[in-house]
């Protein structure tokens, strides 16, 4: 429903719905016009504001789907009537509760609801504070509203009637408001609450920008007035209910008839709104210009140029240091290239000195050849020497590398043997095993090989005469597991036996496991037997007590009918009598006897009716006591079966 009436508010349309919140000091933008001199006509089709909030807002008509080919039910059908509108808002549904509770919650805190207030007293509020969150609502509309001290459960009620809240809110549940069967209802109405109060300062911020058509006097009030505005309300609503949300057409055709009406001329309204253009601008120019200080301006322009002077001092005093660095290094410099010169005097002077040795030296050219020629010679056998000695070092190194890894395989071995001596309990002396010898074998640290070669052999000769004593208990243990076997199988055959005289005991105990539940079975259906006799003799004894019954007071109704006609004879013969006695003694008598005989064939007739009531009642209880014998007897028969 919200975009619904959010497409109508930006078409400009007013709403055709009945308002639920009246204000009588309000004028209707439906029923007034600007009467100024110049044509305002533009002001008529105003916006309504939107929101300010991103949420939607939940409206008391709950979501609708609407489209061009889907029809609406109207909500104006029963003027007058007194039909009850279906409430079509998931009030059960815990998302929907939760989500108007938080819209709840926004709107207190943002309108400064003076309580304390949490989410988890919205859960489920008492009455008191549900009457307070109404009436905070409700000033809202009506800031002089008091709530009244008693009878509040029948004044929220009355005051929602009273803003044609279209649902019911009964009193019972102002009494318990916070159960989880009434709150939604409640919480419903709040929310209805609070859209009014929306709609009612939209409609106030209409007013302010309206404010200028209060006291004019109106032409909307005549015929050709009503006349548009009833046929473009009526073709509107038509295409709403067919569901149409959005009415260009509608409201262009009344824009140009409304133009017609009042006259309006085009050229002078264009020239109005450049006017209000090339105002609004020179006002706009203006707040610019006024906004502006020129003082300030100046004290800006002073503080940048401060600011550059503060600039142009430090870059000054930055040269002034550069300018002091290049003086440095170039005096740095000018030191360095006299030590230069200098230096390059003395090379001078010692290349002098070695030119006049040179010249001053005692060897011949051929001396100096034969001296190249010996130290090219020794040169070549140091990198010979070099060469053999890098070969032998590499040999070396493969032979200590071969020799590592020999050591490596041994002590692998060595570890091999170690574990499983240790396994078998040979190693340390102290072992079970060992009878005091020592197996470790220690290749690298017994010294020369003569002595580990002498290790080995007595680790060796211990081990054969360990063997032969393994070998020996060995043989004497295959013996006595083969006894053992023999012993073994003797059981198992004993075992076999009695495994078979088990199954034989357990097939025995299964059937009889299986008769004992025939047994049972055939005792539960004679059981059962027995209780559907014992429940129709039951129904027949009931039965014949229902006939005892009918029986007794059929004749007590019969007994009541003979003493009604007793009593009509009695009065009729008494009118008799009393006729009678009035006329000839001869009818008297004859009236007499007559009323004698009547009285007598009354009495016989009482008298055989009682003994006939008489006769049925002690029949029936003989009956019943005959039947209530059978029913013991029975009962008797049965708990001696079952025993």
């Amino acid at each position: 429903m919200d975009r619904g009436r959010m497409s109508r508010a930006k078409n400009s349309r007013p709403s055709e719905l009945v308002m639920r919140v009246q204000d009588t000091n309000r004028t209707s933008m439906v029923y007034t016009t600007p009467q100024s001199k110049q044509p305002s006509f533009g002001k008529l089709n105003i916006p309504k504001p939107q929101s300010g909030t991103s949420e939607r807002r939940t409206s008391f008509f709950g979501p609708r789907t609407s489209g061009a080919s889907m029809s609406r039910n109207s909500i104006m059908s029963g003027f007058g009537g007194t039909e009850k509108i279906k409430d079509a808002r998931p009030l059960h549904d815990k998302a929907y509760v939760q989500q108007c509770i938080r819209q709840l919650h926004e709107f207190l805190i943002e309108q400064g609801y003076p309580f304390p207030l949490s989410g988890k007293t919205l859960q489920s509020p008492s009455t008191k504070e549900f009457v307070k969150m109404f009436e905070f609502i409700y000033r809202q509309l009506d800031p002089t509203f008091e709530m009244p001290t008693s009878k509040v459960e029948e004044e929220v009620p009355a005051i929602l009637k009273a803003l044609r809240y279209p649902f019911v809110l009964s009193k019972c549940s102002m009494y318990s408001v916070g159960a989880p069967h009434t709150w939604p209802q409640a919480l419903g109405a709040l929310m209805w609450l609070i859209d009014n109060v929306k709609t009612f300062w939209t409609l106030n911020k209409q007013e302010l920008l309206l404010i200028d058509f209060e006291g004019v006097d109106s032409i909307e009030e005549g015929t050709e007035y009503n006349k548009l505005f009833l046929d473009y309300t009526a073709e509107t609503y038509s295409k709403y209910m067919e569901g149409e949300d959005t009415f260009k057409d509608e409201d262009e055709a009344l824009f140009n008839r409304l133009k017609k009406l009042y006259n309006v001329d085009e050229a002078m309204l264009a020239t109005i709104q450049e006017k209000h253009r090339i105002f609004s601008e020179e006002v706009e120019r203006l707040e610019k210009e006024s906004q502006t200080d020129r003082l300030m301006t100046k004290r800006m322009e002073k503080m940048k140029l401060q600011a550059d002077l503060k600039k142009l001092q430090n870059y000054r005093s930055s040269l002034e240091s550069f300018k002091a660095n290049l003086e440095t290094k170039t005096s740095e410099l000018s030191d360095e290239l006299e030590t230069t010169v200098s230096h390059l005097e003395s090379l001078k002077h010692e290349r002098t000195k070695l030119q006049q040795l040179s010249q001053n030296q005692k060897f011949t050219p051929a001396d100096v050849e034969r001296i190249n020629r010996e130290k090219n010679e020794l040169q070549q056998t140091i990198s010979t020497l070099s060469k053999s000695f890098e070969a032998a070092e590499q040999h070396k190194w493969n032979e200590e590398i071969a020799l590592a890894k020999g050591k490596e395989k041994v002590e692998l071995k060595l570890a091999e043997y170690h574990k499983l001596a240790r396994k078998l309990k040979l190693i340390p002396v102290s072992a079970e095993n060992a009878c005091g010898h020592d197996f470790e074998f220690r290749p690298f640290e017994c010294g020369p090989s003569s002595l580990a070669q002498n290790n080995k052999t007595q680790i060796q000769m211990l081990l054969r005469k360990l063997v032969c004593g393994v070998e020996e208990e060995n043989s004497r243990l295959a013996n006595t597991n083969l006894s053992l076997e023999g012993s073994c199988e003797q059981v198992n055959s004993n075992i076999m036996d009695k495994s078979n005289d088990l199954k034989q005991l357990r097939e025995q105990i299964r059937k009889l496991d299986e008769l004992l539940g025939c047994d049972m079975q055939e005792l539960a259906r004679e059981e059962q037997d027995w209780a559907a006799e014992m429940e129709s003799i039951e129904n027949h004894r009931k039965l014949l007590e229902k006939k005892i019954t009918y029986g007794y007071d059929e004749a007590m109704q019969h007994l009541k009918e003979t003493q009604q006609q007793y009593h009509l004879v009695v009065q009729e013969t008494n009118e008799e009598r009393r006729t009678v006695a009035n006329n000839l003694v001869s009818v008297f008598t004859t009236a007499a006897n007559h009323l004698a005989i009547s009285e007598k064939f009354l009495e016989d007739l009482h008298n055989r009716a009682h003994r006939m009531c008489l006769k049925a009642t002690e029949e029936d209880e003989d009956a019943v006591q005959k039947l209530r014998e059978t029913l013991k007897s029975f009962k008797s028969q049965a708990h001696g079966e079952r025993r």
